[in-house]
């Protein structure tokens, strides 16, 4: 069954040193682009976690999100320069004493000095980042089946769609035959009326040809063939594992191509109208299928 682009995924981990929550957007694309919202000491896992992702999809545009609550400061890798601050303050001591007066330090302003705080440069803690790859997986699971629910709806409404066209194929097929005989008996009148207004004598070779160039000319036997065909591999492709979308988008485009050449050629205004019906259910099903991956 078919898998739609557009879903939503969520998972929510809670334990003693963290909490941190998963969402999952997507909606149709013609590729497979990623946008990644997370804190920025975690973007050394970012390359790992979307070869993860890229085994869960293979189109459209996804929001990958994080909301990260650290419990545990150590957990952070974050610490201060005890050492500088205090030398820094050693020195103002000293320069506060040899004016007569006394330094007080400002502990407000000693947090405020990005250079007394230092990041160990290492890779997130071992367990937070298991964690959240295990988060991820599990949102990508939850994503995965929003998906997949909506896919299947899809699919049974395209396989009712891909009836009625049939149906409106069908009715061209049985119509065309009709306007063949038509326009052959309208043809030979119209010729003899002619030749005997002209006095002119009648050849029967030549009224053959011109009803056998006629009838070239009318018919779309095998645009109704490949009409068939194209409508026969599209329930095969639906009802198919795996990345369905492209060949159904292409497989539509070339159904649309040989109904358009039937409502050319026929020059009918009852299968005007068939065609016109059989294109606007088309249009839906197409609608459709930009969806699917």
């Amino acid at each position: 069954m078919p898998v739609s682009m557009t879903g939503f995924g969520r998972f929510e981990t809670n334990e003693d040193a963290w909490t941190h929550v998963w969402e999952i957007k997507s909606v149709n694309g013609r590729y497979l682009d990623v946008k990644w919202r997370m804190p920025g000491f975690l973007r050394s896992l970012e390359n790992g976690w979307e070869k993860i992702v890229r085994t869960y999809a293979s189109r459209g545009r996804v929001d990958v999100s994080l909301n990260l609550e650290v419990l545990d400061s150590g957990i952070l890798g974050v610490t201060f320069n005890e050492t500088m601050a205090q030398a820094m303050f050693t020195q103002m001591e000293k320069l506060a004493e040899g004016r007569g007066e006394t330094f007080v330090p400002d502990y407000n302003r000693v947090l405020s000095m990005s250079s007394l705080w230092r990041d160990n440069g290492s890779e997130p803690d071992p367990g937070l980042a298991e964690s959240l790859t295990n988060g991820l997986k599990a949102a990508l699971k939850d994503w995965v089946n929003s998906r997949s629910v909506e896919g299947e709806a899809m699919g049974d409404d395209l396989t009712t769609r891909m009836d009625t066209l049939r149906e409106l194929a069908q009715k061209v097929a049985v119509r065309i035959p009709e306007i063949l005989e038509a326009k052959k008996t309208a043809l030979r009148q119209r010729i003899t009326d002619m030749l005997d207004s002209s006095n002119v004598e009648f050849s029967e070779d030549r009224m053959l040809q011109e009803v056998a160039y006629l009838t070239d000319k009318l018919d779309v036997s095998e645009e109704l063939t490949r009409l068939d065909a194209h409508l026969d591999r599209l329930s095969e492709v639906l009802a198919s594992k795996g990345n369905v979308g492209k060949k159904l988008d292409f497989l539509v485009q070339e159904t649309f191509r040989e109904i358009n050449t039937c409502g050319n050629k026929a020059q009918d205004t009852t299968v005007s109208r068939l065609v016109v019906d059989f294109k606007a259910e088309l249009e839906r099903c197409r609608e459709q299928v930009q969806n699917i991956e």
